[in-house]
Protein backbone atom coordinates (compact mmCIF):
# COMPACT_ATOMS: atom_id res chain seq x y z
CA UNK A 1 0.00 0.00 0.00
CA UNK A 2 3.04 2.58 0.49
CA UNK A 3 4.73 4.35 -2.02
CA UNK A 4 7.98 3.91 -3.32
CA UNK A 5 9.00 6.56 -1.20
CA UNK A 6 8.09 4.91 1.81
CA UNK A 7 9.37 1.68 0.98
CA UNK A 8 12.70 3.47 0.13
CA UNK A 9 13.05 4.73 3.73
CA UNK A 10 11.65 1.69 5.29
CA UNK A 11 15.35 -0.05 3.32
CA UNK A 12 17.32 2.78 4.43
CA UNK A 13 15.83 2.54 8.09
CA UNK A 14 16.60 -1.30 7.56
CA UNK A 15 20.64 -0.64 6.59
CA UNK A 16 21.25 2.03 9.82
CA UNK A 17 22.50 -0.25 12.17
CA UNK A 18 20.92 2.18 15.65
CA UNK A 19 18.02 4.27 16.71
CA UNK A 20 20.84 7.36 16.88
CA UNK A 21 21.28 7.01 13.34
CA UNK A 22 17.75 6.71 12.30
CA UNK A 23 16.96 9.75 14.26
CA UNK A 24 19.65 11.81 12.72
CA UNK A 25 18.37 10.90 9.03
CA UNK A 26 14.70 11.76 10.36
CA UNK A 27 16.06 15.09 11.51
CA UNK A 28 18.19 15.46 8.18
CA UNK A 29 15.19 14.48 6.11
CA UNK A 30 13.10 17.50 8.05
CA UNK A 31 16.11 20.00 7.65
CA UNK A 32 15.98 19.24 3.32
CA UNK A 33 12.35 20.11 3.40
CA UNK A 34 11.67 23.23 1.86
CA UNK A 35 9.95 25.74 4.65
CA UNK A 36 6.39 26.87 4.37
CA UNK A 37 6.02 30.33 3.68
CA UNK A 38 4.62 32.67 6.68
CA UNK A 39 1.30 33.41 4.78
CA UNK A 40 1.23 29.36 5.43
CA UNK A 41 1.39 29.53 8.86
CA UNK A 42 -1.81 30.54 9.83
CA UNK A 43 -4.70 28.81 12.49
CA UNK A 44 -6.12 26.58 9.57
CA UNK A 45 -3.06 24.80 8.80
CA UNK A 46 -1.86 24.32 12.08
CA UNK A 47 -2.49 20.94 13.68
CA UNK A 48 -4.07 20.52 17.42
CA UNK A 49 -2.34 17.92 19.58
CA UNK A 50 0.93 18.41 19.00
CA UNK A 51 3.56 19.61 21.76
CA UNK A 52 5.92 21.72 19.02
CA UNK A 53 4.33 23.79 16.59
CA UNK A 54 3.38 22.34 12.87
CA UNK A 55 1.39 23.57 9.86
CA UNK A 56 0.00 21.06 7.15
CA UNK A 57 -0.98 22.41 4.11
CA UNK A 58 -2.66 20.00 2.39
CA UNK A 59 -3.30 20.06 -1.76
CA UNK A 60 -5.43 17.92 -4.23
CA UNK A 61 -4.95 17.85 -7.51
CA UNK A 62 -6.50 15.27 -10.27
CA UNK A 63 -7.76 13.02 -7.32
CA UNK A 64 -3.62 12.84 -5.90
CA UNK A 65 -2.99 13.82 -2.62
CA UNK A 66 -0.55 15.79 -1.66
CA UNK A 67 0.75 17.97 1.87
CA UNK A 68 3.75 20.60 2.91
CA UNK A 69 4.12 21.02 6.55
CA UNK A 70 6.49 22.18 8.85
CA UNK A 71 7.49 22.38 12.22
CA UNK A 72 9.36 24.37 14.89
CA UNK A 73 10.66 21.51 16.10
CA UNK A 74 13.78 19.65 13.60
CA UNK A 75 12.35 15.95 14.47
CA UNK A 76 8.84 17.11 14.17
CA UNK A 77 10.09 18.11 11.10
CA UNK A 78 11.37 14.99 10.24
CA UNK A 79 8.38 13.30 11.28
CA UNK A 80 6.31 15.50 8.66
CA UNK A 81 8.93 14.19 6.05
CA UNK A 82 8.25 10.54 6.94
CA UNK A 83 4.63 11.14 6.48
CA UNK A 84 5.02 12.93 3.15
CA UNK A 85 6.91 9.87 1.83
CA UNK A 86 4.06 7.65 3.50
CA UNK A 87 1.16 10.05 1.91
CA UNK A 88 2.10 12.01 -0.74
CA UNK A 89 1.11 11.44 -4.54
CA UNK A 90 -1.40 8.76 -3.11
CA UNK A 91 -5.27 8.70 -5.02
CA UNK A 92 -7.49 10.38 -2.69
CA UNK A 93 -9.42 7.22 -1.87
CA UNK A 94 -6.00 5.48 -0.97
CA UNK A 95 -4.79 7.89 1.70
CA UNK A 96 -7.46 6.28 4.10
CA UNK A 97 -7.00 2.93 3.32
CA UNK A 98 -3.15 3.47 4.51
CA UNK A 99 -2.63 1.93 8.11
CA UNK A 100 -0.51 4.71 9.06
CA UNK A 101 0.17 2.86 12.81
CA UNK A 102 1.08 -0.19 11.07
CA UNK A 103 3.68 1.47 8.03
CA UNK A 104 5.09 3.82 10.88
CA UNK A 105 6.03 0.51 12.62
CA UNK A 106 7.31 -0.72 10.15
CA UNK A 107 10.30 1.80 10.76
CA UNK A 108 10.26 1.56 14.30
CA UNK A 109 8.64 4.62 15.35
CA UNK A 110 6.58 3.70 18.35
CA UNK A 111 9.42 2.12 19.89
CA UNK A 112 11.33 5.27 20.13
CA UNK A 113 9.29 8.28 20.52
CA UNK A 114 7.86 9.81 23.32
CA UNK A 115 4.63 10.38 24.37
CA UNK A 116 3.81 13.66 23.33
CA UNK A 117 5.51 13.02 19.74
CA UNK A 118 3.25 10.04 19.32
CA UNK A 119 0.56 12.16 19.72
CA UNK A 120 1.60 14.49 17.65
CA UNK A 121 2.38 12.41 14.89
CA UNK A 122 -1.30 10.65 15.94
CA UNK A 123 -2.85 14.20 15.34
CA UNK A 124 -0.89 15.34 11.90
CA UNK A 125 -2.25 11.82 10.36
CA UNK A 126 -5.44 12.08 11.61
CA UNK A 127 -5.16 15.74 10.04
CA UNK A 128 -4.48 13.96 6.36
CA UNK A 129 -7.07 11.52 6.78
CA UNK A 130 -10.13 14.14 7.78
CA UNK A 131 -8.65 15.89 4.94
CA UNK A 132 -9.00 13.28 2.43
CA UNK A 133 -12.24 12.26 3.41
CA UNK A 134 -13.32 15.80 2.84
CA UNK A 135 -12.08 15.34 -0.67
CA UNK A 136 -13.01 11.92 -1.17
Amino acid sequence: MANPDFEDLVETFEFLDDWEDRYRHVIDMGKAMPPLEEALKVPATKVDGCASQVWLVPKIADNVFTFRGESDAMIVRGLIAVLSALYNDQPVSDVMKIDAAAELGRLGLNDHLSAQRSNGLRAMVERIRETAAAAA
